[in-house]
């Protein structure tokens, strides 16, 4: 099979998809842009912070893109290509983009608050604990890999580390010259992508060659910096730089994969069970970002939300971006699947990031592009992105922690390292360097997998509820809802099995506790929805309301 092909086929249904899904799904939720947005009705400068769309739309890919699509993908081959592409599509368009557009809407409909919050007012306090309770962990999951990932790719190429360090500081000055200088968007961007390529230029004529135990001390010092700075210092000015850089690596990987048309040579299809591991529901986590994940709902609802400045932005920013970061995935599947067996199994100890480079700089030789520039490049922006996911996932452990506690008792929410935002930051930094310690990605990935599609279940659940309760239909929700559900639950199983044999306990004892903590909300929000259908069926109209049309839930 041609690889051409299957882009540009993939391509073209994820357009259609927008046009003809993306807008049944929007026009359930009825957006306005009459409707005043949480960015500027509690404008704070810090959080809430209105952001131009073309900006935002770089904060928000940025965030949910990193090295996710990419990862997933190329470690879900062992199963074929063509199960990996199908759930890629279809889970993007019927789950993913829905999830993570609902989401969006969700939290900008409740003043910006998080899904936590959303799950407490539909659902009850002890849902919002137990969600919370859910995803600071999970989170803490996402914290370990990329950070495994990070600090990889920057001791095995240290010019992309040093590119990464000479971003920030880059980053740092657009904020400022936008935000006190009032520089003007169009220069400030000019500006900034000419000093990127300067970065990039800097990093390869003087790399810096540090150990991991270095590595790891400065990409923890820095999400945690970038945790508690105001969004508009170094968050959004990053990730819309950063965004130029991804969307430069997918022009050019789509690009060369057009021009170079290779044909795939891995299997379409190896068996169901691969060395024990059964395609259901193992290839469905593996994949992960590439189709649904339920980190992007925390994105959405931690940051996005607080900066959208009209309603139906969120389209694009929900449902599109979702289906552009697919593309990424799609691209990151060809990469691994275009190269002989036993090429694949000489790279396969480099890592996936090393994997989708190589696969890049080759097709974009075809562009003209030396071979070691565009593996480089590609290194230099998806390290970066995954950067991006890091500091981004920090922020939102941060957020999980203060509310959980700070809504437990209206004592406790007043003690200063309750409301301190260090004390949350300090523990999930320390947690992910705990846990990026217990294994390599390739042994948390299959469980942070699994942690994510089942928080993208519990969003999903949320949403749902939401759109119940609210009178709008709510079954394009709930299908995908139960099928995550039971993706992820069966997942857990299974990896916890895997992880007490192998005499990981740290990772065994997490899956439990995942586990335990999503069953727990599911239950919960079923019983709360079946009371709800209750009160409303038997609910019987006051005298001056006789005749009256009935309530929403009937």
């Amino acid at each position: 099979m041609n690889a051409g092909v299957i882009l540009g086929f993939s391509i073209a249904v994820f357009i259609i998809a927008y046009k003809t899904y993306g807008n049944y799904v929007t026009n359930i939720v009825e957006l306005d842009d009459g409707n005043t947005t949480p960015a500027y009705k509690l404008n704070d400068g810090i959080d809430y912070v209105p952001a131009q769309t073309e900006v935002l739309f770089g904060h928000h890919f940025a965030t949910i893109a990193g090295a996710g699509p990419i990862v997933g993908p190329i470690l879900a081959i062992y199963f074929g290509w063509l199960p990996a592409l199908l759930w890629i599509i279809f889970g993007t368009i019927f789950i993913g983009g829905v999830h993570d557009f609902l989401a969006l809407v969700a939290s900008m409909r409740h003043e910006g608050r998080s899904i936590g919050s959303i799950i407490e007012q539909y659902i009850g306090k002890s849902g919002k604990k137990l969600f919370l309770l859910f995803s600071f962990p999970a989170l803490v999951l996402v914290i370990a890999v990329f950070m495994n990932v990070v600090i990889k790719t920057f001791v095995a190429k240290p010019e992309v580390g040093t590119a990464s360090v000479l971003f920030v500081f880059l980053a740092l000055a657009f904020g400022y010259a936008r935000k006190r200088l009032n520089v003007g968007l169009l220069p400030a961007t000019i500006g900034g992508l000419v000093f990127m390529a300067l970065c990039i230029w800097g990093g390869m004529m003087w790399p810096i060659a540090l150990s991991k135990g270095a590595w790891m001390v400065i990409v923890a010092a820095y999400i945690f910096f970038a945790a508690i700075a105001p969004v508009s210092m170094l968050l959004q000015p990053r990730d819309y730089l950063n965004s130029f850089l991804l969307l430069g690596v997918m022009f050019m990987a789509v690009l060369g994969v057009f021009v170079y048309h290779p044909d795939l040579r891995m299997p379409a299809i190896t068996s169901f069970n691969v060395d024990g591991n059964f395609m259901f529901p193992i290839l469905f986590v593996t994949v992960a970002c590439g189709a649904v994940s339920g980190f992007h709902s925390l994105a959405a609802s931690g940051t996005t939300s607080k900066q959208i400045v009209r309603e139906t932005a969120a389209k694009p920013l929900g449902y599109g971006s979702m289906l552009v970061e697919s593309v990424l995935a799609v691209v990151a599947l060809i990469s691994v699947a275009y190269l002989a067996p036993s090429a694949y199994a000489d790279m396969k100890a480099g890592g996936p990031i090393a994997i989708f480079s190589n696969g890049v700089g080759t097709f974009s030789s075809k562009l003209g592009i030396p071979v070691s520039a565009g593996i480089t490049f590609a290194a230099m922006a998806i390290s970066s992105f995954a950067l991006t996911t890091l500091d981004s996932c920090v922020r939102l452990a941060r957020y999980a922690f203060q509310e959980f506690f700070s809504s437990s008792t209206e004592e406790l929410g007043k003690i200063f390292w309750v409301k301190n935002p260090i004390t949350g930051t300090t523990i999930a930094v320390a947690g992910g360097l705990i846990l990026s310690t217990s294994g390599g990605a390739s042994v948390i990935w299959p469980i942070f997998g699994a942690a994510n599609q089942l928080l993208g279940a519990l969003a999903l659940l949320a949403t749902a509820v939401w759109l119940e309760k609210t009178g709008r239909k709510s079954l394009f929700a709930k299908i995908p809802m139960w099928l995550m559900f039971a993706v992820s639950l069966s997942a857990l199983v299974v990896l916890t099995v895997n992880t007490v044999n192998s005499g990981n306990w740290i990772l065994a004892l997490l899956s439990i506790a995942l586990f335990g903590l999503g069953a727990a909300l599911a239950t919960q929000a079923r019983q709360s929805l079946k009371k709800y259908r209750t009160a409303c069926e038997y609910a019987v109209p006051e005298p001056e309301t006789a005749g009256a049309p009935p309530p929403p839930c009937c």
